[in-house]
């Protein structure tokens, strides 16, 4: 067979398996005649269930013995598991502690640990009778020195009862709020002082009105409240109802059809937080509404914790695998040192999935070429865009996209308004799956949505084209994040960063795009430090400092700015200079999420001395063209 022959043969094959596990993409344009295009799938909503507490009893009575959770303390011991059946009882058990203590959306269940089995519990416990809960990022009880931002949560919240896996490492945060509730403390070991063990809530006797308080639970019923991550502001407590968690999750099996057949078949290993939307409504909710398994992640892609993630997947390998970019860019360094892990990968993982954030292209045909060399195929990679208010799910790339970045198309019952923005295509959200507000801010929920309801998410896309809007979308940056040179020229931050992130690959971890009001756009650059240390052929023991003022390194950053430049870009579409950050992004200073995500402005404001030297002529530190 010609090498031609041979591409087009892969390509049909993977056509084929698209075509058994996704629904055909079909979207409607509807130009409006002030200019604003309305676009929406033709395939109406079905109905979804009335809440997701639904889902845990049907299983529970279905499929009782199959493992619904699972999680383990270390890469060498077994996996403790928790079936539909077992979930149920504790479930109903701790939602009758619940309501002998008369919690309720005025005093809901706030969770500050990472992901567990008793995370899971007590937050489905909560919300099977009507209270919300609410899981707040560890970080901002872990990682924080001032605990200002989990201060602010949780005098919004005023919670009546608020978890941790255990009382001495959250010992400083739980100081820090005292004086602002008047919950009880719960914790996931027994004899810590102060706290209550879960262990007893989830052997508390069934009380007869916990059958009452499920039954009285609507679609309207508010299920918890997540916070905004704070990437382009203060986060936000954001209201998710019933409603919106089960019809994201209703279009989601309209548009991943394999699911409806899937059932206890349908493994998943991720280590996505909770705190999160993508995490949690997402993909613990995808687990849920199809009967599947969950094995929860000890790892997470950062250094030091990624070995946790490989062995976990030696173990359990997963039917879709989740992550961020940065999950994928550890990933494929691991696969590619690991034949038999890098074989079963391709073999048994039916596709990969991103979101967070843009996958860099590099990524995306690193992994394509693994794919490619150990099974003879692509591995389909895919992709979808929402946000905390839509809970997640606005658009769905549920069918094999030809390049990084296509997120997809509206999904059913959901619409999207394209309004001119400059020279952008500003994009807004209107359907079930969009929240109804903010957490006692009516002020700033009036100035979320326009006129006709839809939701103002901030972000441009651009159509892949105009004639067939089927073919989806590619999201085109924040519309607050761009700016102008002073030629008058927009920078489009959010495709530059990627772009950057690719062209200064492996040494550049994110990328901050600077040049406001300037002639010329500059980085600041978070370097992926142990890749910089590769490079330079330095110890582990060297310090960063040492490592980025290697002439190694500066040279091979100065290539990868001379690179983006030869791709043909103009002054708004590669950087001039570069300043490498030994400081890594701040939780406290707002700088980043503990998906990774970076925020620009917060960067810009923070670092404005970084900037300054970025932009002094005389300064050695910056590396330039």
């Amino acid at each position: 067979m010609t090498a031609t022959g041979e591409e087009e043969a892969m390509t049909t094959a993977t056509r084929g398996d698209a075509a058994s596990l996704f629904a055909t993409p079909r979207t409607v344009a509807e130009h409006r005649t002030d200019g604003s295009i309305v676009l929406r799938s033709p395939e109406p909503l079905r109905e979804s269930a009335r809440c997701i507490g639904d889902w845990l009893e049907h299983f529970a009575r279905q499929t009782p013995d199959t493992i619904f959770l699972a999680e383990r303390d270390s890469a060498d011991t077994p996996w403790a598991t928790m079936t539909y059946a077992g979930a149920l009882r504790r479930v109903r058990a701790a939602a009758s502690w619940m309501l002998a203590q008369k919690l309720s959306a005025e005093r809901p269940v706030v969770i500050l640990s990472d992901n567990s089995i008793d995370h899971a519990l007590l937050a489905l416990a909560a919300q099977h009778v009507g209270v919300p809960s609410a899981a707040i990022s560890p970080a901002y009880s872990l990682m924080s020195r001032d605990f200002d931002k989990l201060k602010s949560m949780i005098a919004l919240l005023q919670p009546g009862a608020i978890y941790v896996s255990a009382t001495t490492p959250f010992a400083a945060a739980l100081a820090a709020i005292k004086p602002l509730h008047e919950a009880q403390i719960i914790s996931g070991r027994s004899g810590d002082a102060d706290a209550l063990a879960f262990r007893d809530i989830a052997a508390t006797p069934e009380a007869d009105d916990v059958a009452k308080a499920f039954a009285a639970v609507t679609p309207d019923t508010i299920a918890k409240f997540l916070f905004t991550s704070g990437s382009t502001g203060t986060p936000k407590a954001v209201i998710n109802t019933q409603r919106m968690l089960t019809s994201s999750q209703q279009a989601k099996a309209q548009t991943w059809t394999f699911l409806e057949q899937a059932g206890s078949d349908l493994v998943i290993l991720d280590w996505l937080p909770w705190s999160h939307t993508f995490g949690a409504n997402h993909n613990f909710n995808l687990v849920l509404r199809n009967g599947g398994s969950l094995y929860i992640d000890g790892g997470k892609p950062a250094p030091g914790l990624f070995t946790t993630s490989l062995a976990n997947l030696s173990s359990v390998m997963p039917t879709v695998y989740f992550n961020v970019p940065r999950g994928f860019d550890m990933l494929i360094a691991a696969l590619r040192g690991d034949e038999k892990l890098r074989r079963r990968f391709f073999s048994e993982v039916k596709f990969a999935f991103y979101a967070g954030a843009a996958l860099p292209q590099n990524l995306w045909d690193a992994l394509e070429q693994l794919s490619i060399e150990t099974v003879g195929r692509p591995l389909p990679m895919v992709s979808a865009w929402g946000s905390t208010e839509t809970s997640p799910l606005a658009t769905d790339c549920h069918f094999l996209a030809d390049r990084s970045g296509n997120i997809g198309v509206p999904i059913p019952g959901t619409e999207l308004k394209l309004v001119a923005s400059g020279d952008k295509l500003e994009v807004r959200v209107r359907g079930p799956n969009v929240t109804p507000g903010y957490w006692k801010a009516p002020e700033l929920t009036k100035q979320a949505f326009d006129d006709e309801g839809f939701y103002l998410i901030g972000d441009a896309v651009k159509l892949a084209d105009a004639e067939r809007p089927e073919r989806g979308l590619f999201f085109d940056g924040r519309i607050a994040e761009d700016f102008k040179l002073n030629s008058g020229t927009w920078v489009n931050v959010g495709t530059l960063r990627v772009a950057g992130i690719a062209a200064l690959a492996p040494l550049a971890q994110d990328i901050v795009v600077a040049g406001h009001g300037g002639d010329e756009v500059r980085f600041l650059v978070f370097p992926n430090v142990v890749a910089c240390r590769a490079h330079a052929g330095l110890p582990e023991t060297a310090s960063v400092s040492d490592v980025l003022g290697r002439d190694r390194v500066r040279t091979a950053i100065a290539q990868g700015l001379a690179k983006l430049k030869r791709q043909g870009a103009n002054s708004s579409g590669h950087a001039t200079r570069a300043l490498l950050l030994v400081e890594p992004p701040s939780v406290d200073g707002g700088e980043i999420t503990d998906k990774g995500y970076i925020n620009q402005r917060a960067v810009l404001t923070r670092r404005a001395d970084a900037v300054a030297r970025l932009n002094d002529d005389a300064s050695a530190e910056w590396i330039g063209l």
